[in-house]
């Protein structure tokens, strides 16, 4: 069991079981969390004689089960053995705490100060996180390094600005990290020509806010290219395929639409307002739709940089419709609905430039590829 976690537990055991009879707890064998009903018991009535009799039993019950596990993790030859020691002594030290809190406590147990111990165990805990991250970082290979650094990190967490872990955790990464290059994006069209830096700028913002991994990091060729001490590891290289934008598909169509209203009638009633009669009005609508339908599939692979190993490869679909809808209408314009009215105010709108369309259709492309890489990278 995790240490930290097994502490936590051990705390809110404590506090979930604190509203409870400290007799009852106590017979459970609930040592830890006796103490804390005992001494909140005490607190309210210091004199109370369940509490001060049971109190010092259930205290040294529980010293007595910290300690022992803490002298079986001692004896064993795990080399994380000193963090579950430190669970212990700060379980002891939470006693501590709580019985320090109330004199009428406090004056019939004398509990031990583990605030020592602790920072003993703390460093003892983070010297064999050090030198498992040594050991690693030795052996020089990228798993190994990003092992070095959750090493060198935990030990920090322990004992902060332990020795030189810092910079060591530091190289660590710089020597686990991997550094993918994202090549220029290549449009192979058969109609248009037009560079993609666009779609290229969103990969790269997708890619940096998704934090995908901690240690892979992308580059954008254009910008390292001429970097000569720069050595990536990986490639990816993006190419769009048949990128096609459709004809425009015009579509013209009359509706009929009605609706019942309430108009004032002929007749009035005894007061000499006129009686509501309900009565049917009609329009025609004529209605002209333009649509353009585009779309393009992102070919992309990764590839090792010094073997040449293809590492990963797919294809991504792409499509967007453009569509105006404009018209006119004959008849009662009371019979018009709000989107009708709508319909009936738009105009006739010229297509978008073909770079729109592409930035349109790209747009769930580079978010497909995003997930897509958070899928592959999540196993290094």
């Amino acid at each position: 069991m995790n240490t930290c976690y097994r502490y936590l537990t051990i705390l809110l055991t404590v506090a979930l079981f604190s509203c409870k009879s400290g007799e009852k707890l106590y017979n459970q064998g609930h040592y830890d969390a006796a103490v804390g009903a005992f001494v909140k018991k005490l607190q309210r009535r210091p004199n109370d004689a369940t509490s001060l009799q049971l109190l010092p039993k259930a205290y040294a019950a529980a010293m007595e089960d910290h300690e022992g596990r803490a002298r079986q993790a001692l004896a064993s030859n795990n080399d994380l053995k000193w963090e579950a020691v430190r669970t212990e002594y700060r379980a002891m030290q939470s006693l501590y705490n709580i019985i320090r809190a109330s004199p009428a406590a406090s004056a019939v147990v004398k509990p031990k100060d583990y605030s020592s111990a602790i920072t003993g165990a703390q460093e003892n805990a983070a010297e064999a996180r050090y030198d498992r991250g040594t050991q690693l970082l030795q052996q020089g290979d990228k798993q190994s390094a990003r092992e070095a650094f959750n090493e060198f990190d935990a030990a920090l967490r322990l004992a902060p600005n332990y020795r030189d872990a810092k910079q060591l955790r530091d190289q660590a990464y710089q020597v686990g990290l991997i550094h993918v290059v994202v090549s220029e994006v290549d449009i192979r069209s058969p109609y248009f020509q037009f560079p993609a830096d666009q779609f290229r700028d969103a990969v790269m913002r997708n890619l940096e806010q998704r934090r995908i991994n901690n240690f892979v990091k992308f580059y954008d060729e254009r910008f390292v290219r001429n970097e000569r001490d720069f050595q990536p590891d990986q490639y990816l290289e993006m190419r769009f395929n048949d990128f096609m934008v459709g004809q425009t598909y015009v579509d013209r169509y009359q509706r009929e639409v009605s609706k019942v209203i309430s108009v004032p009638g002929p007749k009035r009633d005894t007061t000499g307002n006129y009686i509501y009669v309900d009565i049917t009005v009609k329009a025609t609508l004529y209605i002209t739709r333009k649509t353009i339908a585009s779309n393009g599939i992102l070919d992309y692979r990764i590839t090792d940089v010094n073997s040449g190993k293809l590492l990963r490869q797919d294809r991504l679909p792409g499509s967007y419709t453009w569509q105006n809808q404009f018209g006119t209408f004959r008849g009662d314009e009371r019979a018009l609905s709000d989107e009708d009215k709508r319909l009936i105010g738009g105009r006739d709108l010229p297509p978008p430039p073909p770079q729109d369309l592409f930035t349109e259709l790209t747009r769930p492309i580079y978010d497909r590829l995003a997930g897509d890489l958070q899928g592959f990278y999540s196993r290094y």
